[in-house]
């Protein structure tokens, strides 16, 4: 009897002990609790005025690159406040850091291409090889460029379609920018057969140079490219214009060009019909 008294009374005191500990544990945390809250809670208006304060300093910054530090200034705020309220609840952000940088280091190679085409971004920003409206031609496309991004940049193609190609692809490759230099020469190769060279070249200077869209400086010039025994002569006829009018330029000189020729030819053949009418 003494003996079963005698384990109630220690199943009691035990019971008793733990809820002065749990109460003991509650009365250590919570204040600690409460102070992490408010690291928090501090943390959230201090990123706000941070995001604020970072936006007025990078007002006449490039607009991606903007958004981009300022998420970056925003995240800092917070993993610092996150690592504060940790530390006060106690437990060790020496390991919280170790984890986070391994997992770090374990995104940035899953990204390293992302990263490639972001670090290309930033160059082509500084550097400007192209900017918004000039026409180019990399990375196997060609067409107007719509806008850069940090990751990619979107290129109109002449037929009106939207593409995207990663940064690093135009960065690294060979790049053309057709419209940089504001002038273009049109280079074209004319078979003119077996007329004669110097009233050829005078006729096509004739034609080409008066049209509107065809610069007097530089002028156009005509000369002999090649000499062929089957084609005979070809000469390559080349006027200046500015770059965004080349491809009118380019199709409506051959157009010209052809439509004299074939004028010319015609009438030779007129003249020979004359002639043999005559003989007979």
């Amino acid at each position: 009897m003494i003996l079963q008294q005698t384990l109630i009374l220690g199943q009691i005191w035990s019971h008793l002990m733990v809820q002065k500990n749990l109460l003991d544990w509650g009365l250590t945390i919570a204040p600690k609790i409460l102070w992490a809250i408010a690291i928090l809670l501090l943390t959230r208006w201090v990123a706000t005025v941070v995001h604020h304060l970072s936006h007025r300093l990078l007002k006449r910054t490039e607009p991606t690159i903007q958004k981009f530090l300022l998420q970056v200034a925003v995240i800092l705020v917070w993993i610092s406040g996150g690592v504060a309220a940790l530390n006060e609840v106690g437990i060790q952000t020496t390991t919280v850091v170790a984890v986070v940088g391994a997992a770090g280091l374990a995104i940035g190679l899953a990204l390293q291409n992302s990263l490639s085409h972001f670090a290309a971004g930033i160059m082509l920003v500084s550097f400007r090889p192209f900017e918004v409206g000039d026409t180019i031609e990399g990375a196997g496309v060609a067409g107007i460029v719509d806008g850069i991004g940090l990751f990619s940049t979107t290129i109109v193609s002449p037929d009106n379609v939207r593409i995207t190609v990663p940064n690093s692809n135009l960065f690294s490759g060979t790049l053309k920018n057709q419209t940089i230099m504001g002038t273009r020469r049109v280079d074209l190769e004319i078979e003119i057969g077996d007329r004669p060279i110097e009233h050829t070249i005078t006729s096509f200077l004739s034609l080409v140079q008066p049209h509107p869209l065809v610069l007097n400086d530089p002028k156009t010039t005509c000369h002999v490219a090649s000499l062929n025994a089957t084609t005979g002569t070809v000469l390559y006829l080349r006027p200046w214009c500015m770059a965004q009018c080349y491809g009118q330029v380019r199709s409506e000189v051959l157009q010209i060009v052809k439509e004299a020729m074939a004028e010319k030819q015609e009438a030779e053949e007129i003249d020979s019909e004359s002639e043999l009418r005559i003989v007979d």
